[in-house]
Order: C-alpha cells, then structure tokens, then sequence
C-alpha cells in the first residue's frame, strides 16, 4: 500500500507544481489527446519501432493499453543504436532487461512538458524528481529551453520532439535511453 502511495503521490506533487505556475496546462500544439492508448500510438509512430519491438518483447504491450495513466519517456530508433551496446532488447534471451529498460522510461500520470517545465520552474530549485515505474527517480532540469532528464546511475536525455497525448497518457520523445547499457551485453 505504501508503494502504491510514493507512485501516486510524486506525479500528483508534478501536477500541483505545474498548477500554480499559472500555466494552462496544455502541451506544445498538441491541445486534445487523442483516442489511441499509448501502445497503439508507439506502433503506429515509426520513430518509435525499437521501442515499440521492446515493448512487444517484454510482455508490458497490455499495460499501456491499459487504463493508465502514464507518460512514457520514449527512446527513439537512434537512441538506440547510438548506446554503444551490442543489446538487443527484442530477444527471448533479453525478456527481462527489456522490462527493466520499459519500467525505467515511465512514470505514472499523464504529464505534458509544460507540466514538467512549469514544476521545475516553480520549485524553486531548477530540479523535479519523479519516481518511474521501476522505483527510481528521474531529475528534470533545464538546459536553456530544453528539458534534461538524467537517471540515477547518470544516464541523461532530453527531452525532443513532439509530445503525443494518448488516452490514457503522454508519450514524452527522449533522445538518449534512461538506462546506461552493460558493455557486456
């Protein structure tokens, strides 16, 4: 139960954040989310198609057809050939590093970049901390007008591109995978 709580809880502290920086809330030209879940939208986005086979690959399709909310801070094709290692989520032999990548790229509520960008403003530190699916932090900061996001073992991306508003949740395009990958893999 108290698990549950810390998930619920740091996107809510996010969106409380994001309200009192007077922000209408709405997203960079994306205004309405559209009737798709997430999973439908990472398919049929082809920027997205490594992802979208780790996601297949891992068993988590279900989740983001699911209910969510989430937002899913997604790896694009090139973050994922630029890590420097030869792992290829897709395989059999790969089922639980891909879940573990997966549960480390989203957190739960549905968060627009404004969101983000308004509670890392009005914190009053420049950095905003929100715990992922895998029970890690994730710290937002601003390098000028972008969005940095950097894990715990130091692994960082920003944020890039169009946001996409699901159904039932956001899916936040990052340029760099949240997980530093085993050389030995």
């Amino acid at each position: 139960m108290k698990r549950h709580m810390r998930w619920t809880l740091a996107p809510l502290a996010v969106l409380t954040l994001a309200a009192c920086g007077g922000d209408d809330g709405k997203s960079d030209g994306a205004t309405e989310p559209s009737s798709q879940t997430l999973a439908a939208t990472l398919k049929g986005d082809e920027a997205f198609g490594n992802l979208e086979q780790v996601l297949t690959n891992a068993g988590l399709t279900d989740v983001l057809e699911g209910t969510g909310p989430y937002t899913v801070f997604a790896p694009s094709d090139a973050a994922f050939t630029s890590t420097g290692s030869d792992s290829d989520f897709t395989t059999e032999a790969m089922r639980a590093p891909a879940v573990a990548l997966l549960r480390a790229h989203i957190v739960p509520g549905a968060l627009t970049r404004a969101d983000i960008g308004a509670a890392i403003d009005g914190g009053g530190t420049g950095t905003i901390q929100m715990r992922t699916m895998a029970d890690t932090l994730l710290s937002f900061t601003r390098d000028g007008d972008t969005i940095v996001v950097t894990a715990p073992d130091g692994a960082s991306a920003h944020l890039t591109g169009s946001e996409e508003l699901a159904k039932n949740g956001v899916i936040q395009p990052i340029d760099a995978l949240l997980i530093k990958p085993d050389p030995a893999a």
